[in-house]
């Protein structure tokens, strides 16, 4: 806005310029010419009516050749100009030569007013047959001081004009980058606190709008939890049911593949319910030793005869949500176990980040599909066994938990095959 401004004040200010200065340049030839053809004309007549023209006297004076040096500076437009003005009294010139002189020269000029500069304007008409008319006029002063006049009030101009632009702008924007903040900011596990409606009308129409959005937002995310607590709450009721009646079973192996399709339906539950409720976690954020929750994960692990291996850590403070990092890690390491029948977990410090890598010797993933088995119910059955189980919601839950920790996740594919999967977190946090 200020730059617009700017441009037009610099617009509208060249033309003013040209304008003044042109008006200027008129009203100096004006002031030089007119008066010399009037006193020229008044000369003739009293020359016409006996008195004789003194060559040596007076103001308008008879010389018999061009009595301008020629080294003086030259002015056609006055010799245009006052050729125009006598034509309009009626007086004949052939020749009218201009000079301009440091000051009058001739005793009789010296009342003659000087210009800023200290020069005047020596004027000579040829009247063929009768010589020449010799007359000293005024020169004002060149146009640099109403430039500089016309400069000054131009940054006057600009000083008042930016500044109300700028006071405005920073009126309007302050609100606003106050609204953009919060919409940055805005996490739905804190409840809202409203922002305060200031600035210009529009701007409060949209912040009171923003408020409002917020609240709405807040509560239908509310409502989903309500919701989401209600469907597992009604599900799990009938699985434990079921459990309860498998019991009665007389086929063991049919009892066992019962249980373990409960079980399956309940990790399932599980996951889903929590990739819908990240954003919102109850857990608070504390600070814990990264290297002993990692270390204890891999001991429940091992406690279940999982070949998963550990190198051994110094300790790391940092703070997160403890189960939640301890959900996406045991989903890495199962999803190792599953594949690849094993489990290598590592943990090293950065200047910044921690990252923990979680190794396997397993088939890997096509090069190409590396970043879709992090997207949810996403399964990869030329790569991996589909009598294994899952609904491809462990590789997506770990991603959005590490994400909501402020970290990242990522793929790769070993060099003597198998897969990588390393978490990399904030120490800031």
């Amino acid at each position: 806005m200020a730059l617009l401004v700017a441009v037009a004040l610099f617009v509208a200010q060249a033309i003013n310029f040209t304008l003044v200065l042109r008006d200027r340049a008129n009203f100096r030839l004006a002031q030089a010419t007119r008066p010399v053809a009037t006193r020229i004309a008044d000369a003739l007549e009293r020359e016409q009516a006996g008195r004789v023209l003194s060559p040596d006297r007076g103001r308008v004076r008879r010389v018999r050749a061009d009595p301008i040096p020629p080294d003086l500076p030259r002015h056609a437009e006055v010799s245009s100009a006052l050729r125009d003005q006598l034509k309009d009294l009626g007086v004949s010139a052939g020749r009218i030569d201009t000079g301009l002189q440091p000051a009058p020269l001739h005793p009789d000029d010296r009342d003659v007013r000087l210009g800023r500069d200290g020069q005047s304007l020596l004027i000579a008409v040829e009247q063929p047959g009768r010589g020449w008319l010799s007359i000293v006029a005024p020169w004002p002063g060149g146009g640099g001081y109403i430039f500089w006049r016309l400069f000054a009030q131009t940054l006057i101009l600009y000083a008042i004009m930016l500044a109300a632009v700028l006071w405005i702008a920073r009126r309007i924007s302050r609100p606003l980058r106050v609204l953009a903040s919060a919409a940055h900011d805005f996490d739905p596990s804190i409840a809202p606190v409203a922002i305060v409606e200031d600035g210009p009308a529009d701007v409060r129409a949209v912040t009171a709008a923003f408020n409002g959005l917020r609240l709405r937002v807040t509560a239908m995310l509310d409502e989903k939890d309500r919701m989401l607590g209600a469907i597992g709450h009604d599900l799990r009721t009938p699985l434990a049911a079921l459990r309860v009646r498998i019991e009665s079973v007389e086929d063991e192996q049919d009892r066992a593949r019962m249980a373990d399709t409960i079980a399956e339906m309940n990790r399932t539950l599980d996951d889903i319910l929590s990739l819908a409720r990240l954003g919102r976690p109850s857990e608070p954020v504390t600070e814990v030793d990264l290297a002993a929750l990692v270390d204890a994960v891999v001991e429940d692990f091992r406690d279940l005869g999982a070949n998963v291996a550990f190198e051994e850590a110094d300790r790391l403070r940092i703070r997160l949500r403890p189960s939640l990092i301890r959900r996406a890690i045991r989903n890495l390491i199962e999803n190792a176990i599953k594949y690849a029948d094993g489990a290598e977990v590592t943990l090293r410090p950065a200047i910044d980040t921690v990252v923990l890598s979680v190794a396997d010797h397993g088939p890997g993933i096509p090069a190409d599909r590396l970043a879709d088995v992090l997207a949810p119910f996403t399964r990869l059955e030329t790569s991996r066994n589909r009598e294994t189980g899952g609904i491809g919601l462990g590789l997506a839950l770990a991603r959005a938990i590490v994400e909501e920790a402020g970290g990242r996740i990522a793929l790769s594919n070993r060099d003597g095959g198998g897969l990588c999967a390393e978490i990399m977190l904030p120490r800031g946090r």
